[in-house]
């Protein structure tokens, strides 16, 4: 690996501010501590800060050069509500909120990035560090764009990076085309009647209606979407009733739908509509589908994922760029500002093995020898991206 050599000399002190924001972690719009530790930390590199978009978020922007093109790196800032079981020196002091998908890693990276490139300045235009709230759930990277995000800091392209367990440390995924899915969300109420549980032909039975919906929105994706593209219709909950011997009047279900395409999306939605009005109905029973798109499917363009290659390839060497990986039905909210510009989201090794727990694991924790590698491919992507003259 060619890491940059000031960045490797900081590793003690990226980690020490690493474990100081896991020991902290703060979710979604909430990240009032972390937000003012970024912040005051871009300013101590001496470039202006802005905050406040997103309630939370924070952009540095760094000039250098005469150039007037202008590129913006994120990093997402928050933490889960989920309970760290790790016993660890770092562990979460806030009872229920956890660091359980490297956000604190993220956000580390990218300020090393930012303190290397404010000294040497080695590249000719405009860099906006962006860091984002809530990524987990509530698409804060939406808020951003809709609050004027790319308005009042103008990019031409934008750039985003996860850890990736699985993947070993020393090695990045880059792929052009669909990275991540879209993550959709859905309610549904069905309305019975109430009954006995020893008399259930004087009631409508919306608990055998659930059960018969569950079975048919599988079919969605087995009988209505194409079988070479990829969807996913996940029922995660069922909601009904408070004792033994009584048929509820309702039940809840509630889950998540995955897909790469927009017409993918219109097609597990319509059906969706179909079954939950035909099934309900065919019973006597009534129910509405509450269905909410929350992020589309994250796709990163040609000429902005050669780019991240190549910067990836400066640090870690072209053999250890991996270019031909699968792309993950799981979701991620920069998909929100690849929608409004050109860019590559890639992934980079945390770890493989035994020891290497997958995010959103309550014993995960960020590979602290991830940090010089994450930072130097942001600086790297900054240098060859917007090379000096």
């Amino acid at each position: 690996m060619k890491l940059i050599p000031e960045i490797v000399a900081n590793k003690s002190l990226l980690t020490e501010w690493r474990h100081d924001l896991h020991m902290h972690p703060e979710t979604a719009f909430e990240e009032h501590r972390t937000s003012e530790f970024v912040a005051k930390t871009l300013e101590s590199f001496g470039m202006p800060v802005h905050r406040g978009l997103a309630k939370t978020g924070v952009v540095g922007t760094l000039k250098a050069g005469k150039g007037n093109r202008a590129i913006g790196l994120r990093a997402d800032m928050d933490a889960l509500d989920l309970i760290e079981m790790n016993e660890f020196g770092h562990k979460s002091k806030h009872e229920g909120k956890m660091h359980g998908c490297g956000h604190d890693g993220h956000t580390i990276m990218l300020l090393g990035a930012a303190q290397y490139l404010a000294k040497s300045k080695n590249f000719d235009g405009t860099v906006h560090f962006i860091f984002q709230p809530a990524e987990e759930n509530v698409a804060g990277g939406k808020v951003m764009v809709d609050e004027g995000l790319f308005t009042k800091f103008p990019c031409e392209s934008v750039f985003g990076m996860h850890n990736m367990p699985g993947i070993d440390v020393g090695k990045f995924a880059v792929r052009t085309g669909p990275m991540m899915a879209s993550a959709d969300m859905f309610w549904i109420k069905i309305k019975g009647v109430g009954a006995h549980g020893a008399y259930p032909h004087r009631g409508v039975d919306p608990v055998v209606i659930a059960a018969e919906m569950v079975l048919a929105l599988q079919n969605i994706v087995a009988r209505n979407v194409d079988p070479l593209q990829c969807a996913v219709v996940s029922c995660c909950q069922i909601q009904g009733g408070h004792t033994t011997n009584v048929i509820p009047e309702e039940v809840m279900i509630a889950g998540t739908t995955r897909a790469f395409l927009p017409e993918v999306q219109d097609l597990i939605e319509a059906r969706m509509n179909q079954i939950v009005t035909g099934i309900a109905a065919s019973h006597g029973a009534t129910a509405k589908l509450d269905y909410q798109r929350r992020y589309p499917p994250t796709i990163n363009t040609a000429d902005e994922t050669e780019m991240a290659a190549a910067a990836a390839a400066a640090v870690v060497g072209g053999t250890n760029v991996l270019r031909n990986v699968n792309p993950s039905m799981g979701a991620e909210d920069f998909a929100w500002m690849l929608r409004e510009k050109p860019g590559s989201y890639v992934w980079i090794g945390n770890g493989a093995g035994e020891e290497s727990c997958m995010v959103h694991n309550p014993r995960y924790d960020f590979n602290d020898d991830v940090l010089p590698i994450g930072a130097s491919y942001w600086s790297r992507l900054v240098e060859q991206t917007l090379p000096a003259g």
